[in-house]
């Protein structure tokens, strides 16, 4: 699997973003970008997923990737991400090589995210922020890429029905943005050649 992340990578690939339709229309977008962050383990390919504290503004009690908003002094959605990772959680810049970007995501709630690949290298000396991170779990890669277990589910928002992905995993319920760009990183890595990755 990390030969194969290697070279979709480099090599370019063909694959949609996987969006939510229901762009909230009346507020300009608001530009993000998260780590999605792979950590290389001896007994395997993890994804390194976050639980929001109960008590934010933004995405309260969901799964995320270690991000947030842009900052004007963020030279680039990779710095974003990874400023935004070692506040959140403790991982070092100095532990994560970048692979590249997948395809914006624009969710519901007005945010244009950037969506930042990166392998982790062990060991992780996590320190959480209390105030925005209420745990952090890292379930297998293998599992969130077998599209076997990516559900189509749907939720009604002012009487309209909307559908997203999901992926539970061990009481964890994977949705929305998080479990959407998942879908996206599986696509990139099983699409036929001849596209491009955004860098």
């Amino acid at each position: 699997m990390l030969s194969l992340m290697r070279r979709r990578f480099s090599e370019g690939f063909v694959t949609p973003p996987v969006c939510e339709s229901w762009v909230t229309a009346e507020k300009d977008p608001i530009a993000a970008a998260v780590l999605v962050p792979v950590v290389v383990r001896d007994t395997g390919l993890t994804m390194l997923l976050t639980q929001r504290t109960a008590h934010l503004r933004d995405h309260a009690g969901q799964v995320s990737f270690p991000g947030g908003r842009c900052e004007e002094h963020d030279a680039s959605p990779e710095a974003t991400a990874l400023r935004e990772a070692e506040e959140e959680v403790g991982i070092a810049s100095s532990q994560v090589e970048i692979l590249g970007r997948l395809p914006e995501y624009r969710t519901g709630t007005g945010f244009v995210i950037t969506p930042v690949v990166g392998l982790v290298t062990p060991p992780l000396n996590l320190k959480l922020d209390d105030f925005e991170v209420a745990e952090v779990f890292e379930p297998p890669l293998e599992f969130l890429l077998d599209s076997a277990n990516h559900q189509r589910q749907s939720i009604e928002v002012r009487g309209v029905k909307h559908e997203y992905w999901a992926m539970p995993w061990q009481g964890y319920f994977i949705w929305g943005a998080t479990a959407g760009m998942l879908v996206t990183l599986h696509r990139l890595l099983h699409s036929e050649a001849g596209g491009r990755v955004v860098r």
